[in-house]
């Protein structure tokens, strides 16, 4: 009997820290994830490899999968890739054109930083969000696992083990292309509103989970969006065309806090939350794809240490 009075009392205490420990600021949770990578991968053209249509379940599940790195019985894994989620724009909005090497943003973050008297802390790297770096570092492993798997079909050689990794590096891709999608991984304002606050905002640290999480995983069934995807583009300048994505997505952040101060996310939702939100996750899906049919069709050219030089 003892043993059973212990048992329910050790229940209910977990019970309650669950119910009071705040959720993770994961974008869209594994339901979003899984859903934008899954559309992407369904409307993958029949002029690309068959086989990324074929492993739509697989990319589905690596939808969330850095999301899975962010614990801290794994620190160092969780502390080395935390900025990769998020930017903070309003951080350089004086930066005239965003450099395309992480190490340059570094430095013009540094230099900035060591011209300010207060708050310089702020514009650490860390602090700042590294969202396009690591978007762009793994469209780049991506591109090179095409080109490697056009050489071994071009020489007849088995393919399946670049394959995989192909899949590996679509469905990576896919979770920080889906971040950026979310305007709260694209400001200061990222978990309830921070500073002159004139049209009274929400600045509870709650809104984040509530929009990207709670109503989504409690709404899949209305925020279907594949229709909204369109037949992939190619993108003229990958690392600038994702930059103006993250701007554009930048330009809703207030949009966000009006559905929120609304109620639009209690309850059955309202349907300005539900067009929202479904726009929202269709950019994600339709930049992915276009960012998977780009890299393809790049990879067609050789690498230019493979190009000869013409005497």
């Amino acid at each position: 009997m003892l043993s059973c009075r212990l048992a329910r009392i050790a229940f209910l205490l977990l019970s309650s820290f669950v119910l009071i420990s705040p959720s993770p600021a994961f974008a869209w949770g594994d339901e979003g994830h899984t859903a934008i990578n899954r559309t992407a991968a369904l409307k993958v053209p029949p002029n690309m490899p068959l086989f990324l249509r074929r492993s739509a379940d697989r990319i589905a599940y690596l939808g969330p999968e850095p999301d899975r790195w962010r614990e801290k019985s794994e620190y160092a894994l969780k502390n080395s890739q935390e900025p990769d989620h998020f930017i903070d724009l309003e951080r350089v909005d004086d930066l005239q054109e965003f450099s395309s090497g992480r190490y340059e943003f570094y430095q013009w973050l540094y230099a900035k930083r060591a011209r300010l008297a207060e708050h310089s802390d702020d514009y650490l790297p860390e602090r700042v969000g590294l969202q396009p770096y690591i978007t762009m570092e793994i469209y780049g492993r991506l591109k090179a696992a095409f080109r490697e798997y056009r050489r071994l079909r071009q020489e007849h050689k088995p393919t399946a083990i670049v394959e995989q990794n192909i899949v590996f590096y679509a469905g990576w891709l896919g979770h920080y292309v889906a971040d950026a999608s979310n305007p709260l991984h694209t400001t200061i304002h990222f978990n309830g509103w921070i500073g002159d606050n004139p049209n009274g905002y929400t600045t509870a640290k709650d809104i984040h989970w509530k929009f990207e999480g709670t109503f989504v995983a409690a709404h899949l069934a209305r925020l279907k969006f594949a229709d909204l995807v369109a037949r992939p583009a190619m993108l003229q300048d990958p690392f600038h065309d994702y930059i103006r994505y993250l701007r554009d997505s930048h330009r809703l952040v207030e949009q966000v806090y009006q559905i929120e101060k609304n109620h639009g996310l209690e309850g059955e939702g309202s349907p300005e939350a539900i067009d929202f939100i479904r726009h929202r996750l269709a950019a994600g899906s339709q930049m992915l794809l276009n960012l998977w049919y780009t890299a393809w069709q790049e990879s067609a050219e050789p690498a230019p240490s493979q190009v000869k030089k013409v005497p």
